[in-house]
């Protein structure tokens, strides 16, 4: 649970530091894995709340990531229309933490990790 987060401040942190401009463009070489990883936060705080955890950590990494990128309004939107997207995709299917949504929080968080890294480090170089 906390390598997820420790990636996304990694990632914060990668972006904050980048070029000038460069975490803004919307056609960045990683644009389409932070859109990605919008979605998969958002799926983790809607099954990782129907399995138990409390609080708003996913809503806050989201958060922190929209921060770090300080996107204009219309990718700020998209982003946060992922980060929609990914908790409806299994609030429209799951009423009960099941095995198979324990499963899907172990997918998403290593997808998330994963995604994390690989924009950071394409990003820090």
């Amino acid at each position: 649970m906390g390598r997820i987060s420790a990636a996304v401040l990694g990632l914060a942190a990668a972006l904050t530091v980048a070029a000038p401009g460069m975490g803004r463009a919307s056609e960045s070489p990683y644009e389409n894995g932070l859109l990605r990883l919008s979605e998969v936060l958002g799926s983790l705080h809607f099954l990782r709340s129907l399995c138990g955890e409390t609080g708003d950590r996913w809503r806050g990494e989201m958060e922190k990531l929209l921060a770090a990128e300080n996107p204009d309004p219309a990718r700020r939107e998209r982003f946060v229309a992922r980060f929609n997207r990914g908790y409806r995709s299994f609030a429209d299917n799951y009423t009960s933490c099941t095995a198979s949504a324990t499963e899907a929080i172990s997918r998403y968080m290593k997808e998330g990790e994963e995604l994390s890294r690989e924009i950071a480090a394409r990003q820090g170089n």
